[in-house]
């Protein structure tokens, strides 16, 4: 692969998915074992797009190629805002399912047009993201070296009684979206999620309305039951890693650069062997957005 390739990022589709990559660019790294490739799903709330979500967290310290992946609504080109609606648990539940069902195709196309070997992946994924990359763990269709899941809706039933809660508009569950949010249920699939035998990060926000603390925690209580190896970390955050619309890509917000940080030392763990740097040189700071601006990735200053 040419020098210009490996450090510009790129976009493109596979299997009819849309994803921004950001190359390896770390300088004080390398991937340790045969992982060259991290997948990132984001979420309803924002960041709700492959680049938003790669602003918010590029981990750029990670030595491997960092994919984001779009996770469509099923009627449009962009997810719904949150759990709202008549049909937001089965919108949700077919959203999750279709991506985790076609990732396969968009792996396989992924490896083509980076050009990496087959091997394992790591996985990533925020909110309904977390619950797509879950899916694909759980499946256990592709092997997996490490996962982290931020602020995961893995039980809709509860997240959406914590948004009537929040909201005070009522649900109307029907026979179609009980099921979805019982197949949905993933503490109760917590088997499923252990077997595979990666290494688990679940990362929950202090101020999460939607998916409170406690049942992230509990999550990963009921993950070590099956012999999963689990760490959980609770970070300063609400539900959202950007301000709204969390479509574009936009400087960084504390709560991001939180959740950056966190994934970054954990995927680096796994994944990477660190490395001197250049005598003089200084790990680098920057993300590159895909328009091609540099921006650091650390806190803002005024």
């Amino acid at each position: 692969m040419s020098a210009d390739r490996m450090t510009l990022s790129r976009a493109g589709t596979a299997a009819d998915v849309h994803y921004l990559a950001l190359p390896p660019t770390a300088v004080d790294a390398r991937p340790s074992g045969a992982t060259r490739l991290a997948v990132v799903w984001h979420g309803f709330g924002p960041p709700r797009t492959p680049a938003a979500m790669a602003a918010a967290v590029p981990m750029t310290g990670v030595p491997v190629w960092r994919v984001y992946l779009h996770l469509p609504a099923p009627t449009g080109a962009l997810p719904p805002a949150g759990l709202g609606g008549e049909t937001a648990v089965v919108d949700f539940a077919e959203t999750v399912e279709r991506a985790a069902e076609r990732f396969s195709d968009v792996l396989e196309e992924l490896r083509r047009d980076l050009e990496l070997a087959e091997g394992p992946v790591a996985l990533a994924g925020f909110s309904a993201g977390a619950a797509v990359a879950m899916l694909v763990l759980a499946s256990a269709a592709v092997p997996v070296s490490a996962a982290a899941f931020v602020a995961p809706i893995a039980a809709p039933a509860r997240t959406m009684a914590q948004v009537i809660k929040e909201t005070g508009r009522p649900y109307a569950w029907t026979g179609p979206s009980r099921e979805a949010a019982d197949r949905l249920n993933l503490p109760a699939r917590a088997a499923e999620l252990a077997r595979p035998g990666a290494p688990i990060l679940l990362v929950a926000g202090s101020g999460d309305p939607l998916v409170p603390a406690s049942e992230v925690t509990r999550l990963g209580e009921r993950l070590t039951e099956q012999g999963a190896v689990v760490e959980t970390t609770t970070v300063q955050m609400a539900h959202a890693l950007t301000a709204e619309p969390g479509v574009d890509p936009v400087p960084p917000i504390q709560e991001a650069v939180s959740v950056d940080t966190v994934l970054t030392e954990w995927f680096r763990r796994h994944l990477a062997t660190v490395t001197a740097p250049a005598e003089g040189a200084a790990p680098s700071l920057l993300q590159t957005y895909p328009d091609g601006v540099p921006i650091s990735a650390g806190p803002q200053q005024d």
